[in-house]
């Protein structure tokens, strides 16, 4: 079993103005059937969901980090700031950002870990996280524990950004994005180490197809151990897995993709 270490963050708790409860829905429709292969969801502990600013649309009002703090929501960090007007919001925190650091969202700001700038002042070579795919929408990209984008040549009004999968992808250079790489790196390193911690996330226990009854699974029936019965596996709601390429051909991002990633 591998946990997390906490020692890095703050003890305190939680703004109270930006946590809200939420229903989950557990995989299940307004009719209660499992739907869109999410069998094996239910249970797990109450969450409290933190508000996030992944816009971060404070443009050159300078704030400091107030505090660094768990979200069970994310697998990433998230830290405090306070604003100079008094305002207070979370935002995605990145590895090095301690409490006290200053930060900012402006055009052109200094290189330094939570600042965010517009992608075609970042210079070549940085990391950043939390993109922008198109100007103004706020950060889509790159939220997870430990990812970041590497920036590449700029031309034509577009940056090249080498996304954590390699892909190769063009932004426009109005788009803003946050320097640095984010906590938590260690998060793909996690051993749970036994089935309480999973169920403790909300997943509960996998079966096989094979084993279901027809109605459950096209995979199902049969006496005793039986075959697929198909040269192709399904998922349980028919479809065909397993090494299909499932991305629509004629996406309309296709054509920002420079290099697509290394299989």
């Amino acid at each position: 079993m591998q946990g997390y270490d906490f020692s890095q963050l703050t003890k305190i708790e939680p703004l109270k103005s930006l946590k809200h409860g939420y229903l989950k829905a557990y995989g299940r429709n307004n009719q209660g059937r499992i739907t869109g292969g999410r069998q094996g969801r239910g249970g797990g502990a109450k969450q409290l969901y933190r508000v996030m600013d992944f816009k971060q649309d404070k443009i050159n009002i300078p704030g400091y980090v107030a505090a660094l703090e768990y979200d069970p929501n994310r697998t990433t960090r998230i830290a405090r700031i306070h604003f100079k007007d008094g305002e207070k919001r979370y935002i995605l925190a990145p590895q090095d950002l301690k409490v006290g650091d200053p930060v900012i969202t402006a055009e052109q700001a200094s290189l330094k870990p939570g600042n965010r700038m517009k992608l075609k002042n970042i210079p070549q070579g940085s990391l950043v996280h939390n993109v922008e795919l198109f100007p103004g929408q706020g950060g889509k990209a790159i939220r997870s524990a430990g990812s970041a984008a590497n920036v590449l040549a700029s031309e034509g009004g577009y940056v090249q950004l080498v996304m954590p999968s390699s892909e190769t992808r063009l932004v426009s250079g109005e788009c803003y994005a946050s320097i640095g790489q984010l906590s938590n790196a260690e998060h793909s390193s996690i051993w749970l180490g036994k089935a309480g911690r999973t169920r403790w996330l909300g997943r509960r226990p996998k079966v096989r197809g094979t084993v279901m009854n027809p109605v459950d699974h096209p995979h199902g029936g049969g006496e005793g151990k039986q075959g697929r019965g198909t040269r192709r596996p399904k998922t349980a709601q028919g479809k065909v897995t397993g090494g299909r390429k499932t991305r629509n051909k004629k996406k309309k991002s296709n054509k920002f993709i420079v290099r697509r990633r290394q299989k």
